[in-house]
């Protein structure tokens, strides 16, 4: 168990505890639906003043939010570690740094990327016709993200939302309340350094809300009708956001998971694959939906890069997340390490072999216990060993669902399109990654796989590279979040369309006549065809109907 609900003084309360040893981390409030409705409500008031700002006032806030994250990196790396298990090195490198650039990035860019549009209307511009598309914010950007990477996402989803002139709120996940408690503090803190002089108070009317809470919290964020949710999570949890939210016809931007492959071809740097195999399997704790969950390697070089993974995999530390040297935390619940062990239990009795790990650590236990309350009636720990499973196929189980642990199963392949097959044999379309000396085979081979995000001789970091979209193919979601794509998912397109000689009727008004249809002929086999020679021959025509309105005036 990881985080408990309970009843206080105060109305009901969440308890956040650390995975690594159970101790309580802190309490939050849980918020009531009606509530939630009410940030909705207060968030909406601030947005019709938040969108009249100007860019610049933007920017100012994202970056004042830049440095009050640097004046406290390591305070916040802490805290992310505590709640969330992984270990502080992770904290501040998959979470504060790749957060910290996505902020730069979209503080100094978002102003150009949203700068009113000319469309070429092609042959439309010959008759005075002009067309441009302008960018209105949304309105409320519900945020509801995972526990896995608890800073990062909502608050790059969020640094985003208010540079398109949005405001927030956001639902962090019961398990790490705290981090999204963080993100409000930072915003607020914000406001107050980079808004002193505002008109309006924004600090006293947040531009971005924390709703902290359980699932029922969620629901009722969801229920709020906020102009748009953007969700990451499960799949099962995105189709149920899903479904509620068409009630009120609210848009959504879910990003569900994936079983991520990875390709290694005989001619690849098996030392390099061998490195980026371990980091991208088991960083986390292997709880990142762009994890290495399934390798696949030409038969060549199985025997080598297995050695190598073994062996690296061995020298890896186990522990808290507070110690700087150790390389894998916790695990976020119980509930997750049982999902582990059920699938490599799953291996086991299909066939294939535990080459490395393969259980719980057993150095690492220690009773979960938080101020005298009991968060789980046996000592068992929520460490988990890094796993190198060999003799996978994509026919067993757990090779299929997601397991979001430290496993990594490894299968052989013969030729490149039973590798671009077995990548693609499967429900998920997240990330993948293709490793070859052979640049031509890597893009040939990247193009054919279904995935959102395809590295060639990269592994799982793009998520941290904020000017890219991120969003995936099949069940892996819908929608894109970070990148220009991204951007456009918080902004309605407005277009707006002049003519700039209103003289003359147009040809196609009312009432039509032989003469009309006539023209409408030509406008079909002419003007349509986008070609200036054509077009030109319609112009006797045209005279003829537009004297013909003339008349009828």
């Amino acid at each position: 168990m990881k985080a408990v609900q309970i009843e206080s003084a105060g109305g009901e309360e969440l308890i956040s505890c650390n995975p690594a040893d159970g101790s309580e981390v802190g309490r939050v409030k849980i918020f009531q639906p009606a509530e939630v409705r009410e940030a909705v409500e207060r968030s909406r008031e601030v947005f019709h003043l938040w969108k009249t700002t100007t860019f610049a006032d933007r920017k100012r806030l994202i970056m004042a939010a830049r440095d009050v994250i640097l004046s406290d990196i390591d305070g916040i790396a802490r805290l992310i570690s505590a709640e969330s298990g992984k270990p502080v090195a992770e904290a501040i490198s998959m979470e504060i740094a790749p957060v910290l650039d996505l902020m730069q990035w979209i503080a100094r860019g978002a102003e150009k990327m949203l700068r009113p549009r000319r469309v070429n209307i092609g042959l439309y511009r010959l008759l005075g016709r002009s067309s441009k598309i302008v960018y209105h914010p949304l309105g409320v950007i519900g945020i509801i993200p995972a526990w896995n990477y608890p800073f990062s996402i909502p608050l790059g989803e969020a640094a985003m939302a208010l540079m398109a002139g949005n405001t927030v709120v956001i639902k962090p996940s019961e398990l790490t309340p705290l981090i999204g408690l963080k993100i409000g503090e930072i915003f607020e803190r914000a406001a107050n350094l980079s808004l002193p002089d505002s008109p309006t108070n924004f600090s006293l009317s947040p531009l971005v809300q924390i709703v902290t809470g359980a699932a029922d919290t969620g629901a009722a964020l969801v229920d709020a009708a906020p102009d748009k949710i953007m969700f990451t999570g499960s799949v099962a949890t995105g189709k149920k956001i899903a479904a509620a939210a068409a009630k009120n016809l609210t848009p959504t931007v879910l990003e569900l998971g994936g079983k991520d492959p990875m390709i290694v071809f005989d001619d690849a740097n098996l030392e390099l694959a061998a490195g980026a195999a371990v980091w991208g399997a088991f960083c986390n704790a292997g709880q990142s939906c762009s994890s290495v969950e399934r390798l696949y390697v030409q038969e060549g070089a199985a025997e080598k890069l297995t050695r190598l993974i073994v062996e690296k995999t061995k020298k890896l530390k186990i522990g808290p997340g507070d110690q700087e040297d150790v390389s894998i935390g916790a695990m976020s619940s119980e509930r997750q390490v049982k999902t582990v062990e059920d699938h490599v239990e799953d291996f086991r009795a299909s066939g294939a072999k535990i080459e490395t790990g393969g259980s719980r650590s057993p150095q690492c236990r220690s009773p979960h216990v938080s101020k005298g309350l009991t968060l789980n009636s046996d000592t068992e720990t929520l460490f988990f060993e890094p796993t190198v499973i060999t003799g996978a196929t994509n026919e067993m189980r757990a090779m299929q669902e997601e397991t979001f642990g430290p496993t990594l199963p490894i299968a052989t392949f013969r030729t490149e399109e039973e590798a671009i097959k077995l990548a693609n044999n499967s429900e998920f379309g997240l990330t993948a990654s293709v490793w070859t000396s052979d640049r031509a085979r890597g893009r040939r081979v990247a193009k054919q796989i279904e995935a959102g995000s395809v590295c060639i001789n990269e592994v799982l970091y793009t998520h941290g590279i904020g000017q890219t979209p991120w969003g995936g193919f099949k069940s892996s979601g819908r929608g894109r979040t970070h990148g220009l794509e991204g951007l456009m998912e918080l902004v309605q397109p407005q277009h707006i369309h002049t003519n700039h000689i209103a003289i003359l009727p147009d040809a196609w008004w009312m009432p039509y006549s032989p003469t009309a249809i006539q023209t409408f002929r030509g406008f079909a086999t002419k003007f349509a065809s986008g070609s200036i020679m054509k077009t030109a021959r319609l112009l006797p025509q045209l005279s003829r109907r537009i004297r013909e309105l003339l008349k009828k005036q």
